[in-house]
């Protein structure tokens, strides 16, 4: 299945308006978060929600994240095995997986570098995801309107799988 159709009606969907600057989308108002979230129930994404107010460390972060998506018991509760566990979440075909963060603000201010890995890896899995034709956003709700994160989901530019290796570049 295509992510999206050249139908210029496809243009005036929610769900490509989020997607076309990337799959995370910051939310101030819960007025303007809760329309948009209903509008992608309506359309068969499952939406998962987590409220960040109480995950004081990333532990809490962890915990929340590997029972709401059912992560495996041998998942080791860290960003790299988050990585490798968010390729095994079931994002569906019809629709898609939308990923609500609600008062991600306050974790945010307690755990500046792990708030901004979350998204990275988030962003990288909603690019996988895209591969497969199928559709994973990030709505990231936030009580304070100076909320601003570094670039995520930027992708390296790296060599093809014949020249990987130094060696066979004669370096």
């Amino acid at each position: 299945m295509a992510t999206f159709s050249d139908d210029p009606s496809e243009l005036e969907r929610l769900d490509w308006q989020l997607l076309q600057n990337g799959p995370i989308t910051l939310y101030l108002r819960r007025a303007v978060l809760e329309p948009d979230v209903a509008w992608l129930r309506e359309h068969a994404y499952t939406v998962v929600e987590f409220d960040c107010l109480g995950w004081g460390d990333d532990k809490d972060m962890h915990e929340a994240l590997a029972e709401t998506l059912s992560f495996p018991d041998y998942y080791g509760m860290n960003l790299d095995a988050l990585n490798d566990c968010m390729t095994d979440v079931s994002v569906p075909v019809e629709g898609g997986l939308a990923l609500v963060f609600l008062r991600f603000d306050a974790f945010a201010s307690r755990q500046r570098r792990v708030a901004p890995a979350l998204l990275d890896i988030l962003a990288h899995s909603a690019g996988r995801s895209l591969l497969f034709g199928r559709r994973l956003l990030v709505l990231v709700q936030s009580d304070d309107p100076r909320l601003a994160f570094e670039p995520v989901g930027a992708m390296g530019v790296g060599w093809n799988r014949k020249e990987w290796l130094a060696k066979s570049r004669g370096v």
